[in-house]
């Protein structure tokens, strides 16, 4: 839930934003950056409501019906610095999906590994293409978007790599 409340968190930090706003930047901005899957954005808001971090007004423009406007409270912009503060620091090792499969890789026939890790680099291949040309698109202005995009570059890169290298070893 960190990870949640941090990103809720920040995106209240540049002022209030009602539900459907919250919802809106988490799928057209930040899914192609950030892992977090979010189902439902209602209740880790309503969650942070109960803890204090933030704090929910009904809001109304014109004719419209109410909607909630969320923003952050005295106490959810300390607890912000400090999730943000220890998510630089915070090193866990990472985790990949390939690793189980190695474990176990004496079972598996050579040449069927072989094939799969090719199939790998060419999915690999082509989310580095997907990541540079999301990086050749955006503006200039999105300066922490394209620090993403290098990180993430560079992970694909080296995991490209390092596949390129076990496919060696099996030969």
């Amino acid at each position: 839930m960190i990870e949640h409340e941090l990103l809720f968190l920040g995106l209240l930090k540049d002022g209030p934003k009602h539900g459907y706003e919250i919802k809106r930047l988490i799928e057209e901005e930040l899914s192609a950056f950030v892992g977090l899957k979010i189902k439902s954005i209602y209740y880790p808001l309503k969650k942070m409501e109960k803890l204090g971090l933030i704090k929910k007004d009904v809001g109304r423009e014109g004719k419209w019906p109410e909607k909630f406007v969320y923003s952050l409270t005295s106490k959810g912009e300390k607890i912000f610095d400090h999730l943000i503060a220890e998510s630089f620091v915070s090193i866990e090792r990472p985790y990949f999906n390939i690793d189980l499969s190695l474990y176990f890789i004496q079972y598996v026939d050579k040449k069927l590994v072989k094939r799969q890790l090719r199939g790998r680099v060419m999915f690999l291949k082509r989310i580095h293409r997907d990541l540079e040309k999301l990086k050749s698109n955006l503006k200039t202005t999105q300066k922490h978007l394209q620090i993403i995009l290098e990180h993430d570059l560079d992970l694909v890169a080296a995991e490209i790599k390092s596949i390129a290298k076990l496919t060696e070893v099996l030969s």
